[in-house]
């Protein structure tokens, strides 16, 4: 048995697309969870409670960590402590093994490419966040108490992808005729993961017995892309004039005194001001895999 925590996400249901190369039995484990293979068996679970989650992980050779929380710093810090020792319990207790899918806000500001080496510097409260739920998943790895792994992407996009910032800022848009937008500088470089690589990924990486015990990159293209590049990319496979308009720091700011998930936003804009290189050249080297170009990944989502 695999088992996805948090299933519903675009991640999770990118990855068990993928699972049935691997597995028979994939259980769904959330509060609302929904089948997406015929066969796929359901599990009503709250991850902040013990109880709840040991019982959806019960029987389960491989646990993946998909879970999404409300985004906002506060709630973070209150409930992933929470959901993270909660997993790592219940799969010490079964004696299953842990996947964790994981962001790169604990690395905070890094000068040139993030690699499965670099160290953690978060200069934000959810980079904090995530250093520490991190650093209590690798304790149990270092003490011999669990095998696991972390599986870090960048920002993602891809088909279905609603909750990502180009849907909002740029597919729907241009769907709607509007002029496109974006968070900060557009002329920084910007990694972006694709959704059907990121779920390929974690499949694969779940049922590679000598995955685990590490940190690894989801497959991300090397192309050096730019909001402005990513932004006429679009355009041009939308047949749409080029027209986007750029959001600075204050800008951000000042909508989210209306719209409270851009105030969440403002700590973590340094990834749009600066170059955010995203290097997956660990996992393409293993399993001698290309990622999708972002020219087909961003056809997908029109």
């Amino acid at each position: 048995m695999q088992t996805i925590l948090g299933a519903n996400g675009i991640i999770a249901r990118e990855l068990s697309k993928h699972l049935p190369g691997h597995t028979d039995k994939i259980r769904q484990a959330s509060r609302h969870p929904q089948k997406v293979n015929a066969e796929d068996e359901l599990a009503v679970a709250d991850l902040l409670n013990f109880e709840s989650t040991e019982k959806a992980v019960a029987g389960s050779d491989i646990v993946y960590l998909l879970a999404g929380l409300e985004y906002k710093a506060s709630v973070w810090e209150e409930q992933w402590p929470k959901v993270m020792r909660n997993a790592i319990d219940s799969c010490k207790k079964h004696n299953s093994k842990l996947v964790f899918f994981d962001n790169v806000y604990a690395y905070g500001r890094v000068s040139g490419p993030m690699t499965e080496e670099t160290p953690y510097h978060p200069v934000s409260r959810k980079g904090e966040v995530r250093a520490k739920i991190a650093g209590m998943l690798m304790d149990e790895v270092k003490a011999g108490n669990l095998n696991a792994m972390i599986v870090r992407s960048a920002d993602f996009y891809g088909p279905g992808s609603l909750l990502s910032m180009t849907y909002s800022t740029v597919f729907e848009r241009l769907k709607a005729k509007k002029g496109a937008q974006w968070i900060g500088n557009l002329r920084t470089i910007h990694s972006f993961t694709y959704t059907p690589d990121a779920g390929k990924t974690v499949a694969m990486l779940g049922n590679s017995p000598d995955a685990y015990n590490q940190i690894w990159h989801a497959l991300t293209s090397r192309e050096k892309i730019t909001g402005e590049d990513f932004v006429r990319m679009a355009c041009e496979i939308a047949d749409q004039p080029y027209r986007v308009q750029a959001m600075p720091r204050w800008g951000v700011r000042l909508m989210g005194l209306f719209i409270p998930v851009l105030s969440e936003l403002v700590e973590m804009m340094y990834q749009f001001e600066e170059d955010y290189i995203f290097d997956s050249t660990k996992f393409e080297n293993a399993y001698n895999m290309k990622a999708t170009l972002y020219v087909e990944g961003i056809k997908s989502c029109f």
